[in-house]
């Protein structure tokens, strides 16, 4: 008397489950990061202001529709806090917190996601 299923029946129900199993996983680690990224607020300095950015020709830009210009070595940080190349974003009006150094130029940029647009902040002086 045979009480066990025969052996390719097996494999093939492990290899059915692994797959689905492996799908799941695979989705899950591709959504979940970017739907975290999108929830979360970074941390602004205290003297970071808000307007709107286009880069013109780099290191030219319009600041809240007003000529201004990057500092050397100015670090833009997209939504997901990696750094952007100001040629990246040629002609994109985008919604930024910055810090300008003390000659004027603007520094540090951040291009902000849709949770941190919402928060109130200081804008052009």
């Amino acid at each position: 008397m045979n009480r066990c299923p025969p052996l390719p029946a097996l494999r093939r129900a492990a290899a059915r489950a692994a797959l689905s199993l492996g799908l799941a996983a695979g989705l899950a680690g591709v959504c979940l990061p970017a739907l975290a990224q999108q929830l979360t607020v970074r941390p602004f300095p205290a003297t970071a202001l808000r307007g709107t950015l286009q880069v013109t020709n780099p290191p030219e830009v319009l600041l809240d529709g007003k000529a201004a210009r990057l500092a050397p070595g100015a670090r833009i940080r997209g939504t997901n806090n990696m750094l952007v190349m100001s040629g990246a974003i040629v002609g994109e009006t985008v919604v930024v917190n910055y810090v300008r150094e003390p000659l004027g130029l603007i520094h540090d940029v951040w291009i902000l996601n849709a949770a941190e647009a919402k928060l109130p902040r200081p804008t052009t002086p």
